[in-house]
């Protein structure tokens, strides 16, 4: 008995521990389940979770259950079927040691390979759930393809369904064919070495039904391939990458898969009759013909066709086909109702003074590249090491002027002291937009800020600045207990705790503990800084956050704030895509958004990597609140019928369009990415008459960006300017295009971005009917000006960097006028400052006496370089008003240089005089910008006086 009991309390430990550890095992999976619940119910997308997570569950019980059942059913059928003991050859009964072993557990044995095959079939099926909800809820598109007359919903929403389920049909008869043979083999029914009958007649029949049901299946697969032709992807070399039929495939592959259905549904009926034959001869004969017929029918038929018929006259006989390939892929990508116009690229003016005034308002020449900035917003804006800037600041409008816009976020790496509180209890929170106007730097070369500080004050007014969500957001913190904040320093350090309901609760145990397992962090469960009132904030980048609540959409790039109705809000642009739009031809993505920019730019991704798509819409413009996390999903394009779809299968996620407010409105843009996908089809479908496209003779490219060396496209840019016919400037996103093999210029787009625009969305493209330099030949042209050698010797020699930004392109009066920034950093500054303006007009014909064909000039301003290409001064314009600098960026020049340097000298008394109070004050910050403006007016009075002793300066 003393024995006993210790043996006892051994297996009662050994008991309680591996209970234990099963309970640890199923808390680790359910808290990941039970964490992920909590933040879709935080954000208010509870439906989301829930609609996928039953729809998961549904897909696998239905499809793992049908799986099961179908290999279970035919093992169970094969041993009922077995023959008796007594009829087995002598090869069966060598195998009686295994159906000995096998048979006090051949229930589980049932059971075990049952439920593996079906957890397989079944996780395999709850992949499908995008499939499913697409299919179930599919909205008619109201457009028909043109070989087979069905609306395109069928193709974007049934096809891939029926493929599924196809699919899964092959699956299923395959695995129920090897099992049942197996188990036939095991207990006699089929014999492979044994002389005489090599299959019992039960067996035969069996198996012959399993093969029936496959070839059946084989039928269906060659009536459905008929209609995979409007969407299968193939090369042809007229256009590269092609979806759709060609000739060989309406004449040839077509009726072949016709002919093959036939006769795949006769040599399935052959396989049933077997049950009644006993014989396999018919069905291996019609099974014979059926590979027969796949091979001359299927495959050398249409090789004939297209070796004798195509290829003699492949252009005349393509021509529909293109045709058809030609109207879908425009309609698809949207760019359907965009023309060509002939654009000369000769001048239309001849007056030079004409010119120089029209350059003035043919756009708001953006000379501060948010490219290039971001190092001085940091230095000059950054405060505090713990804060960052993005690497690539945002374009917007405020008070409709294009705005260089960048959030000061919170930097983790450069808290000064790294521990677990700080990270993420301490430090949580950015601080502040900083705002400079995109056409204007001070004195120095520096950006002129409207809106700058910490806290900031300038042109927003008073909105909450802390900024919680943000792209640089990307480690969790936990706000809102007893653990205060800091909120941010100046003039001492001022705290502060987060009173928004955004974020999990973490006030009772079972959540801490649920997000210790989840998060690999133990602290969090017994930590003393938290308590009530805690909650945690994770997923706080605006593209986790939007890709998390509407997971059927795919994100832009690019998201970027904007300070509405006293809020910063991340505006995100999302699209719905397909790959199922028949005849429209298929682009990778991630391959078309890549650019100059995104390359080795963490900030500014490319959308879905390399998902292919045939078709896409910018439908929803989202929003996320940087400071409470608030995710709003607006319906932008009310004619999508993909978006339509998903609004039916995640009810009350997406918002109306009227709800969106002027406020947010004016802020939102046409997105760069769709941008970038519509221009790359314009490569090649600009051109709509199908024997000009087979030749490709009028084929474009994107070009290679000249002011950076990795060879990878020109970005678009978003600029404020008036296309040919316009009255007025559009903010819009530009681009250019030259032709194949070729660095001129071959076109230029630009689409009217301003969502409060009536021609919102309008892509309008000049063609280019002269020879006129691209981008690349006045890059080099300019590298090659002695002024700029010059100026790259002085640099360098003062140990400067050069940094070239956008080379903007405008139309102008039938010719193209280029700006380019020009940045210097030296070897002791921290940050590029903007130090030269080059610009060139292009013009394909000359004038007699006129000078201005190709002109390009390298100047310290944007009005000394618009002076020099047109040879004259700008037109006289009102003096620039007291109190304010005259920056290099701008083109209204004061009237006279007497009357300038008569301004500058009374704008420097008042910066003298503003220093002075508020030396006396203490307010370092307004000192700062007295002698800021201080040293520009006197600059201005030096120009000034200076161009008053040169003979013809005028004043």
């Amino acid at each position: 008995m003393r024995v006993g009991r210790p043996s006892r309390r051994a297996r009662t430990l050994l008991m309680t521990l591996g209970v234990l550890a099963v309970l640890a095992m199923a808390f680790v999976m359910f808290a990941g389940f039970w964490t992920d619940w909590l933040w879709y119910r935080s954000v208010e997308y509870s439906s989301v979770f829930t609609t996928t997570l039953w729809t998961k569950i549904g897909l696998f019980l239905v499809f793992g259950l049908l799986m099961g059942l179908a290999v279970g059913f035919n093992i169970w059928l094969a041993y009922r079927l077995r023959p008796p003991l007594s009829a087995m050859s002598l090869e069966q009964q060598s195998l009686d040691r295994y159906r000995m072993g096998l048979a006090p557990f051949k229930k589980w044995v049932l059971l075990a390979v049952t439920a593996l095959v079906a957890l397989i079939a079944g996780a395999s099926a709850s992949g499908q759930w995008r499939t499913w909800l697409m299919w179930v809820n599919g909205v008619k598109f109201g457009q028909k393809d043109p070989q087979f007359d069905l609306d395109v919903s069928f193709y974007a929403f049934d096809l891939p369904w029926y493929r599924f389920l196809l699919a899964f049909g092959f699956a299923a008869a395959v695995l129920s064919l090897i099992a049942a043979a197996l188990t036939h083999y095991l207990y006699g029914g089929l014999r492979i070495t044994s002389p005489g009958a090599r299959a019992t007649a039960a067996a035969t029949g069996h198996l012959s039904v399993l093969l029936g049901l496959f070839v059946a299946l084989k039928a269906v697969a060659y009536w459905l391939d008929r209609y995979g032709l409007a969407v299968k992807s193939s090369d042809f070399k007229a256009t590269g990458n092609w979806t759709g039929l060609r000739y060989v495939d309406a004449n040839a592959f077509l009726p072949a898969k016709t002919i093959l259905f036939c006769i795949a549904v006769i040599c399935a009926l052959l396989f049933f009759a077997t049950i009644w034959r006993r014989t396999w001869q018919l069905p291996v004969i019609g099974f014979g013909l059926m590979v027969l017929s796949a091979i001359l029918i299927g495959g050398l038929y249409p090789a004939i066709v297209q070796k004798f018929q195509v290829q003699p006259n492949e252009q005349a006989k393509e021509a529909p086909y293109i045709q058809k390939n030609i109207d879908a892929t425009r309609k698809a990508y949207a760019i359907d109702g965009t023309k060509a116009e002939n654009y000369s690229g000769k001048s239309t003016v001849k007056a030079k003074d004409k010119l120089r005034a029209d350059s003035d308002t043919a756009a708001s020449y953006r000379l501060l590249d948010p490219n290039i900035v971001s190092p001085t917003f940091q230095q000059l804006e950054q405060k505090r090491k713990y804060y960052q800037f993005p690497t690539t600041l945002d374009v917007d409008r405020y008070k409709g002027k294009d705005t260089v816009v960048g959030l000061r976020e919170l930097n983790i790496k450069g808290i000064p002291k790294r521990n677990w509180i700080n990270d993420h209890f301490t430090y949580t929170h950015g601080y502040g937009a900083i705002l400079a106007s995109g056409t204007q730097t001070d004195a120095n070369g520096s950006p002129v800020f409207t809106e700058s500080g910490l806290p900031t004050t300038g042109s927003l007014g008073t909105y909450q600045q802390r900024i919680y969500y943000g792209e640089k957001t990307d480690q969790y913190s936990i706000v809102g207990g007893p653990q205060k904040e800091l909120d941010y320093e100046e003039n001492g350090e001022k705290t502060t705790s987060y009173k928004e309901k955004s974020g999990v609760s973490l006030s009772n145990t079972f959540n801490r503990a649920a997000y210790a397992v989840a998060f690999s962090e133990p602290q969090i469960l017994y930590s003393g800084a938290i308590g009530d009132g805690s909650r945690i904030l994770y997923n706080r980048t605006p593209k986790e956050r939007v890709e998390a609540v509407a997971p059927w959409l795919t994100i832009d790039g690019d998201a970027y704030p904007a300070v509405v109705d006293g809020r910063i809000q991340w505006i995100v642009d999302a699209y719905t895509t397909t790959n199922g739009y028949p005849y429209a031809s298929r682009t990778t993505l991630g391959d078309t958004t890549a650019d100059s920019l995104t390359v080795g730019n963490q900030q500014r991704t490319v959308v879905a990597q390399q998902n292919q798509v045939n078709y896409i819409r910018n439908s929803v413009k989202a929003t996320v609140d940087a400071y409470d996390g608030t995710v709003k999903l607006y319906e932008w394009d009310t004619q999508d019928p993909v978006l339509k779809t998903w609004m039916k299968a995640f009810p009350d996620t997406v918002r109306p369009k009227s709800e969106i407010k002027g406020d947010l409105l004016a802020h939102l843009r046409y997105p760069q990415d769709m941008f970038k996908v519509q221009r790359e089809l314009l490569t090649r479908y600009h051109v709509t008459d199908p024997a000009q496209f087979y030749s490709g003779s009028d084929a474009w490219q994107v070009p290679d960006d000249p002011t950076n060396k990795d060879g990878n496209a020109v970005p678009p840019y978003y600029l404020s300017m008036k296309m040919p016919g316009d009255t007025a400037q559009r903010f819009s996103l530009t681009t250019t295009f030259t032709p194949n093999g070729r660095p001129n210029l071959g076109a230029f787009m630009a689409v009217d971005a301003d969502a409060t625009s009536k021609e919102y969305g309008r892509l309008r493209l000049l063609r280019v009917t002269s020879d006129v330099p691209g981008p690349a030949q006045v890059q080099s042209k300019l590298n090659g000006l002695p002024s700029v050698a010059t100026f790259v010797r002085d640099m360098k020699g003062a140990d400067s960097d050069i940094q070239y930004g956008n080379l903007l392109t405008v139309p102008l009066d039938g010719g193209f006028l280029y700006v380019e920034p020009v940045y210097a950093q030296g070897r002791n500054a921290l940050y590029p400052l903007l130090k030269k303006v080059a610009v060139s007009y292009v013009d394909a014909d000359q004038p007699d006496g006129d000078t201005t064909k190709d002109t390009t000039v390298f100047e310290d301003t944007l009005t000394q370089a618009l002076n020099a290409v047109f040879g004259v001064e700008a037109p006289t314009a009102p003096t620039t008003p007291p109190g304010t600098t005259q920056p290099p960026g701008t083109t209204q020049p004061p009237a006279s240089n007497d009357a300038a340097l008569k301004q500058a000298i009374a704008d420097a008394q008042k910066a003298y005089d503003a220093g002075q109070a508020a030396l006396q004050k203490g307010d370092w910050t307004a000192y700062g910008k007295a002698q800021e403006d201080l040293q520009a007016a006197l600059q201005r009075a030096a120009d000034a006086e200076a161009k008053l002793k040169t003979p013809g300066s005028g004043g």
